[in-house]
């Protein structure tokens, strides 16, 4: 019997085998047979689509269309760029991407074979999320959409002209200049690009096309009775509040429904459930209230700034078009915002401005003592160092230059600069200055410049030195700017993204320059280093700091504001990260934006004073000016809105390791649409002065016929509780200026510090700055005390250690920051890191440990980031896990195997997923191995990551 069963079972085996081995080798002439029938030479499928921040546009004006297919075709998608931004089309689920293009008319393509749905999106970093994604789909046979007829509306008995078919309007009535003749045929050439119009029969209407796109009116049918429960048009233009088909009952003039174009010339149907209104009365509007004229006086009138339509029919059911232009993928934009004055004189454009109450401002000084206000300063007597760009946009040769510093100060307090001198004349291109630790320090690309001065007679004891230079021009606004103080004793500075620096002290190599774009950087004054403070975002043209020492800057097009932390990579505007294992960056810690609509940021300029005025900021002030103003101001940023003619206003509250910015009611309205404050600093008083690059055109060009040279003006915000003082800091006593670091208004507190960091310390100030970390119960006070002990060489290791087991979170986490300075730590401080790590129940401080780490030896940062990355709470911080990313990306050349444990064990997810790419990226059999090895654990994470390490593997 056993026999039998064994002889049963063997049978079945081997017919299994045999079952196998057949599917096997049909299998393979499967994969032969298909070899043989799929030419890549031949395209069975084509898309072309156009590519915009908007999303993908098929030729009949489908944003982010279904692309369809049959299994087994061969299929081309080519996209051409409609906009001078990078874009590219990749399919997610094949990994296929096309190559990157970038300017206006590029063409790319990817071709692939048709054989499961995925999606296509754009890979530009915020490019999906912004719209750029859309559906490919396998389906059977032919899929072709058929439309059901429509049926004309009727009044008495007649067909109502809503085709314009008879060649004329009636049934229409016009208002205003735009539908005076507005009908057009096939022949007409309203357009200027050569686009499918898609309108049917011989006539449309259009209040002007691309043309004529300035006129305004309006154009009314009669009434009809709603006779069907659908209805659909066809539409096309400007994706614009005032250019709009509205349909309106009757009865009670109540607008049902309304649709914009989606800013394109091409018509697409829009489909109306009207079942509501059956058998009653309405009427179609057809509206253009949008001039399409722009404020910047060299940019022409927006073409799309019309409303074209054509064909309104009924239907008995829902029609289905291929083209439907549906109303969520209208981006809509609000009308030009209402600013009411332009090229006022200094006094009547502050008149113009609308202040908070309690609140008045005046003109402190105008052309021609001031003229192209670019950068400023104030000095610790409390006069303002202004910097005249007349150079600006285009450098001049070597020797020529034309900029110059002059010094301004109110001898009587009365708000007027009434005392003016020139310190310095014959400069090129300076855009940033600060005052202190002997001289004035310049930003003049090429270079970072040092005039020792006398401040006695305020003049130059010499030539001006360069400290560093390989400054880049490519994009002459977005250059080095806004030098400013830290409370750490570095002279700080920001730079644009679109200007491409290699900085260095002369006589550098190349190879040893430090590589500069979108970032924060400082200088040391007395110890001549320079480096990178963080990486990222677009053009920051200001920076501050708040009462606990962490920098702010304000930024351009991207998202406006960020927390700035050491060795922090943020979200660019353009370009790549100069470390390519970056993977992903920090975002904005703002909640909102200043600018409306979706249509990206340079759409919502000049039509988004709701939202705070547009994307362009410029200047950065915390304010920190004493009590004299209401205490809500305080520590809140002010920006300048240059779009908008606006002073926005962002609260900062703490959240996690960093922070949230949420916008509060804008401060100043200035009214006036050729104001531009560049930058604004309070001072002595808690008064805030401003600069003013009083000018028509409000954005770059490098064309300088585009710019006014004759204009500028300095303003002067001042509150009622606000009393005129006179100082002069230079005359005071060291102990004098230790006792300023507990004053209410910070520019005592930072003009003290700077002057007693150039003074040098001894013992008797060191003792006096301990005691007020001792023993002051205030933290903002305590910490003025430490960053000045430090500026003057105060700070030892003992008390270092003293203070990192500090009961206040802000203590600790700067004393972390000021142990790694000369980016060196001991044995008994990196133990102390360790046990932070470990257990310190701060954000904030295993924030700046994570900082700390980047600023030590490889070697040492092991058991930091082992604890580290076992700190569960903070896996979902703003700031956080990536910040420990960049402390852990090194750590793969120094050890992968030890740092791929390290990131299984870790609670940050994408610790592991980018130590695998990292190790992934050297391509050597070493790592192959490494990688190999970890995918045939027998672990959750390591099942959990196979098919990605498969992936790395064959790349």
């Amino acid at each position: 019997m056993k026999k039998h069963k064994m002889a049963r079972l063997y049978i079945k085996v081997v017919l299994a085998f045999v079952f196998v081995a057949s599917c096997k080798q049909n299998e393979g002439k499967e994969k032969i047979v298909q070899s043989v029938e799929r030419d890549s030479t031949v395209i069975n499928r084509e898309y072309t689509l156009e590519a915009s921040m908007l999303g993908y546009f098929a030729p009949d004006g489908t944003r982010n269309p279904i692309l369809k297919a049959n299994k087994g075709d061969r299929v081309r998608i080519t996209i051409i760029n409609m906009e001078n931004m990078t874009h590219d089309i990749s399919m997610e689920n094949l990994g296929i991407t096309s190559k990157t293009l970038n300017e206006v008319g590029e063409s790319a393509s990817i071709t692939f074979w048709a054989d499961s749905d995925d999606t296509y999106f754009c890979t530009v970093p915020g490019h999906r999320a912004a719209g750029m994604v859309g559906e490919f789909k396998i389906v059977d046979g032919n899929f072709s959409t058929s439309v059901i007829a429509g049926i004309v509306p009727f009044k008495n008995g007649k067909p109502i002209n809503v085709g314009f078919e008879r060649g004329n309007l009636s049934d229409w009535k016009g208002q205003g200049d735009a539908f005076k003749n507005p009908l057009f045929t096939r022949a007409d050439s309203i357009h200027k690009l050569n686009t499918k119009i898609g309108f049917d029969g011989d006539y449309f209407v259009s209040s002007g096309g691309t043309k004529d796109s300035e006129k305004t009116g309006i154009l009314t049918s009669i009434p009809f009775t709603v006779i069907h429960p659908f209805a659909s048009f066809k539409v096309s233009g400007g994706a614009m509040e005032e250019t709009r088909v509205e349909l309106v009952s009757k009865d009670d003039d109540k607008v049902i429904f309304k649709t914009t174009g989606q800013g394109r010339t091409n018509m697409q149907p829009v489909v109306v459930d009207l079942t509501e209104y059956l058998d009653r009365e309405i009427f179609i509007r057809i509206i253009d209230n949008e001039t399409g004229l722009s404020p910047i006086p060299y940019i022409g009138p927006d073409e799309l700034a019309h409303i074209s339509f054509d064909d309104f029919l009924f239907y008995p059911v829902r029609p289905q078009f291929d083209n439907e232009l549906k109303q969520e993928d209208i981006i809509v934009m609000p009308p030009l915002d209402p600013i009411i004055n332009a090229g006022l004189s200094g006094k009547e454009a502050a008149k113009a401005m609308t202040l908070p109450a309690g609140f008045e401002i005046t003109l402190a000084a105008a052309e021609p003592d001031v003229v192209r206000p670019i950068s400023f300063t104030i000095d610790a007597r409390g006069r303002l160092w202004v910097v005249e760009g007349h150079t600006y946009p285009v450098p001049a040769e070597e020797g020529k230059g034309r900029d110059r510093i002059l010094i301004f100060e109110d001898t009587n307090g009365d708000g007027t600069l009434d005392k003016r001198k020139v310190f310095m004349e014959g400069l090129n291109m300076a855009s940033g200055i600060e005052v202190g630790m002997g001289g004035v320090w310049l930003g003049a690309a090429p270079y970072l410049m040092f005039i020792p001065t006398d401040f006695e007679n305020d003049e130059p004891k010499g030539e001006p030195e360069i400290l560093l230079d390989g400054w880049g021009l490519d994009d002459t606004h977005e250059v080095l700017n806004n030098l400013r103080w830290g409370p750490d004793g570095w002279l700080y500075g920001v730079h644009g993204v679109f200007t491409h620096s290699k900085v260095g002290k002369p006589g550098t190599p190349e190879d040893e320059r430090t590589k500069v774009n979108a970032a924060v950087w400082r200088y040391h004054p007395t110890r001549h280093e320079f480096e990178v403070f963080s990486h990222g975002t677009s053009n920051p043209w200001g920076i501050d700091f708040n009462d606990y020492g962490h920098p702010f800057i304000t930024v351009c097009v991207i998202p406006h504001m960020y927390h700035v932390i050491q060795g922090a990579r943020y979200e660019r505007q353009g370009g790549e990260h100069f470390n390519p294992y970056t993977y992903d960056d920090i975002k904005t810690i703002a909640d909102h934006r200043h600018y409306l609509g979706d249509r990206g940021p340079h759409a919502g300029n000049f039509r988004s004073a709701a939202a705070g005025g547009g994307h362009a900021h410029a200047g950065a002030m915390i304010y920190l000016g004493g009590d004299t103003w209401p205490k809500e101001y305080r520590n809140t940023i002010f920006m300048n809105n240059i779009n908008g003619a606006i002073m926005n206003n962002d609260q900062l509250t703490r959240e996690g390791s960093g922070y949230v910015a949420s916008h509060r009611k804008d401060f100043i309205i200035m009214n006036d649409s050729w104001s531009q404050w560049l930058n604004f600093k309070y001072d002595a008083s808690g008064s805030v002065y401003v600069i003013d690059w009083y000018d028509q055109n409000q954005c770059h060009s490098p064309n300088p016929d585009v710019h006014d040279k004759t204009l500028g003006r300095i303003f002067k915000i001042s509150h009622n509780n606000d009393k005129w003082v006179q100082e002069d800091l230079y005359k005071a006593s060291d102990m004098e200026l230790v006792n300023y670091q507990l004053h209410g208004n910070d520019w005592y507190v930072r003009q003290a510090r700077t002057i007693l960091q150039e003074r040098g310390g001894n013992p008797e100030i060191h003792t006096a700055l301990k005691k007020i970390i001792d023993e002051n119960p205030d933290i903002t006070k305590r910490l003025r005390a430490l960053w000045t002990l430090h500026v003057t060489n105060g700070l030892d290791e003992n008390y270092v250690n003293e203070l990192l087991g500090d009961q206040d979170e802000y203590m600790r986490s700067w004393t972390v920051q000021l142990a790694m300075e000369d980016k060196k730590v001991l044995d008994e401080t990196l133990q102390v890191f360790v046990d932070m790590a470990k257990q310190d129940e701060s954000p904030l401080v295993r924030l700046y440990l994570a900082s700390a780490m980047q600023r030590m030896e490889e070697s040492k940062r092991w058991e930091i980031l082992g604890a580290l990355l076992q700190r569960e709470e903070d896996v979902d911080d703003h700031n956080l896990p990536l910040m420990l990313w960049y402390a852990a990306e090194p750590m793969t050349e120094l050890d992968a195997e030890r740092m791929l444990d390290l990131a299984e064990k870790s609670k940050f997810s994408t610790i592991l997923e980018y130590t695998l790419r990292k190790i992934a990226s050297d391509k050597s059999v070493t790592s192959k191995s490494i990688l190999t090895k970890f995918k045939n654990k027998n672990s959750e994470k390591a099942i959990a990551h196979s098919s990605m390490i498969d992936s790395l593997l064959t790349e």
